[in-house]
């Protein structure tokens, strides 16, 4: 009733007759179930979704041995590991000695092994002396600590002296030679995410090439290995036994916790970059743990840790639980939790039950954790007593710029005729939908276009809905013919853009127009303050703000096509700066857009943005292990592509591919657009 009551106020104050499209969609309060718009509240739901889903559709150990493989191969893409030897055949572990300290009833070696040409990982080894047979090995993966094989020396000493060899890594990070795990979280690096890269997967690398390391000792037994670490060593402790599975069992503390907890509880913007893979497939930690089972895996969480809440673990474990009882063996999982912050517990509780844990797993014994006593965790040596790098790294040492190599980017392609194009641009597509948009809803929502009200000079706003949660603004610039179908320009409103600077690029277009604004766009926008959790968040959903745009621009597409007066065969689209590239992917994947207009594009997807999460974000997963923008935009080949002003240099590909595919008139440079339509730009 108040519904109705509110179409009939609204109708006695329009004082001309609707044309025929204003009456195809209704006046229209919009519900306050729709009145959501909000990015935390759909990146809150998206996590939650992607935590209630993980193992959900695995009912049975059938269920599971059959995506078995495929998620372990989807992991090590993730973590960028693909094109690395991860299941063949490794050379054996380049390794220099550069010093020994004998300590009481074991040796520490110092040393630094080479884990890909020129990447030296820092570490020192703990042998134990006397051994009589070889002796199962432990590999200790550091956490962010400054000081990193100084600051968990108690660990590794421990472990020697109950018998273990353990082998104590550095991270690029925090190590001898100080690399980048804080890419996006700290220096504006959103790139990486277009590049496929995470800093936890040259960690895991470094950590399979340690376990190589170790496997080649005469004194360890390579069938029974383990790993343990805490913090950025907790996550690779569930990282590397999911990908390695010589690790016989494994021991992470305050390493993971659910998607849902990090991203609504804002738990994320505490962590590291490294602390989740780039999320190509939607996954949660509990996906990662599955990979484990059945081998012994411990999980010890503090109850007060600021970077994970005790619930958003146990959310993982409880997940976790099933796999382990499919294979019959619920006992070779167990949740360790104790008070204190993001520590070992309050009063270090978590040592002796690990330690009781490998002692079982990896030798056979049982000692119960509270006949131990109190473990020493004093540090005895200093740093530099225990550095391995004698006069420095080596020279070719590139640990600080590995992020710059690890992940291989796509190079665009030499294009000699329409056949090879065609079959680009299908392989592009193809790679895009999976590992770039995968995250786009399987199922769209209904567009429920809604007219909100007309205004002089035949202006008319209407609303549709991109996706659940998101009803978004279309402007017709002009009233429409009741009869004939017309050509359109969609133009795409900037975020933070100057009044008017969308409308004054597209003047003297010459004809019908639209203006639209995708989330995160004027009436759409957020807080600037907020924009650095959303880029990160965004991406540990498995999107990001540039891809969700596209998405948008798609829907908006489809909603126009179902305008009368609108050829749909005769939308084109132009934007400028950050839009440009939103423009260029959503024109491609659509495939039928007539002419795509940009101005001030980016050179490339490949540049870095602001610390604090400003600039453009142009950042989307995986694209630039399949192509750049500059090849997306020359992928609209034959249809038009015009730029507005000049173009970057990077842009000449796609001109030279118009020229040399016969299409030279299809790629025009204007300064404004209402050059367009003078004789020296018409075929």
């Amino acid at each position: 009733m108040r519904e109705t009551i509110l179409k009939f106020i609204a109708l006695i104050f329009i004082w001309q007759p609707l044309p025929v499209i204003a009456q195809q969609f209704p006046y229209s309060v919009i519900p306050v179930e729709d009145q959501q718009n909000n990015i935390r509240y759909y990146l809150n739901h998206v996590a939650t979704r992607i935590t209630d889903n993980s193992l959900s559709s695995i009912n049975n150990l059938q269920d599971w041995e059959a995506v078995r493989d495929q998620r372990h191969l989807e992991l090590i893409e993730m973590l960028g590991l693909q094109g690395k030897p991860v299941m063949d055949k490794r050379p054996a572990v380049n390794v220099t000695k550069t010093g020994v300290i004998q300590k009481d009833g074991y040796r520490i070696e110092k040393l630094y092994y080479e884990s890909l040409p020129g990447l030296y990982v820092s570490a020192n080894l703990y042998v134990p002396e006397g051994i009589q047979k070889k002796a199962p090995a432990i590999l200790y993966v550091c956490g962010h600590s400054h000081t990193q094989k100084h600051h968990y020396q108690a660990h590794a000493k421990n472990f020697a002296e109950n018998g273990f060899v353990c082998l104590i890594i550095e991270t690029i990070q925090r190590g001898e030679v100080k690399g980048e795990h804080l890419g996006a979280y700290e220096l504006g690096w959103f790139h990486w995410y277009s590049r496929g890269y995470n800093p936890a997967g040259v960690e895991v690398w470094n950590g399979i090439r340690g376990l190589d390391l170790l496997c080649q000792l005469p004194e360890v037994d390579r069938e029974k290995l383990g790993v343990t670490g805490i913090s950025g060593g907790g996550s690779q402790s569930w990282y590397l036994p999911a990908i390695d599975r010589r690790i016989k069992a494994a021991a992470a503390v305050a390493g993971a916790g659910s998607l849902e907890g990090q991203i609504c509880q804002r738990t994320i913007d505490d962590h590291c970059d490294c602390m989740m893979p780039i999320n190509t497939y939607s996954i949660d930690f509990s996906d990662v743990g599955a990979l484990i089972a059945p081998r012994p895996f411990m999980i010890a969480q503090a109850n007060r840790d600021l970077y994970y809440s005790i619930e958003a673990v146990r959310t993982v474990y409880d997940k976790m639980k099933p796999i382990y009882r499919y294979y019959g063996a619920p006992e070779n999982i167990v949740m360790e939790e104790a008070g204190g912050g993001h520590s070992y517990g309050a009063n270090e509780e978590f040592r002796p039950l690990i330690l009781s844990f490998f002692l079982k797993e990896l030798m056979g014994k049982t000692v119960p954790a509270e006949s131990m006593g109190t473990i020493d965790i004093s540090k005895e040596l200093p740093v530099e007593a225990l550095n391995a790098y004698v006069d420095g790294p080596p020279a070719d040492d590139r640990t600080t710029t590995i992020q710059d190599s690890f992940v291989a980017l796509a190079q665009a392609p030499e294009i000699t005729d329409v056949e090879q194009l065609d079959s680009y641009r299908s392989k592009v597509l193809e790679l895009l939908w999976e590992k770039t948009f995968g995250a786009f809803p399987e199922q769209p929502a209904p567009l429920d276009i809604r007219m909100e009200f007309q205004a002089d000079g035949g202006r008319q706003h209407y609303s549709f809905v991109s996706e659940k949660g998101w009803r978004l603004k279309l402007t017709m610039m002009k009233n429409y013919p009741e009869t004939g179908k017309q050509p359109i320009l969609l133009v795409l409103k900037n975020p933070n853009e100057e009044r008017w600077s969308s409308l004054w690029m597209a003047a003297g277009w010459g004809g019908k127009s639209a203006v639209f604004e995708a989330r995160g766009i004027g009436e759409n926008g957020w807080a600037p303050s907020l924009q650095w959790h959303i880029r990160r968040s965004s991406a540990w959903t498995g999107r990001t703000v540039a891809s969700m745009r596209v998405y948008d621009v798609l829907r908006c597409l489809e909603a126009l096509r179902q305008f009368p007066g609108i050829d749909p065969d005769q939308i084109s689209i132009v934007a400028q700066g950050e839009m440009a590239v939103v423009a260029a992917y959503a024109a491609l994947l659509d495939g039928n857009v007539k002419a795509l207009v940009l101005k001030d594009p980016p050179p490339t997807q490949n540049i870095p943005s602001q610390p604090d999460g400003a600039g453009e974000a142009i950042e989307m997963l995986n694209c630039l292990r399949i192509t750049d923008l500059p090849q997306v935009a020359g992928l609209m080949f034959p249809n038009e592509l015009v730029a507005i002003g000049e173009l970057p240099d990077s842009y000449k590909w796609a001109e030279k591919l118009y020229s040399s595919l016969n299409k030279p008139m299809s790629f025009k440079k204007v300064n404004k657009l209402s050059e367009l339509y003078t004789e020296g730009n018409k075929e």
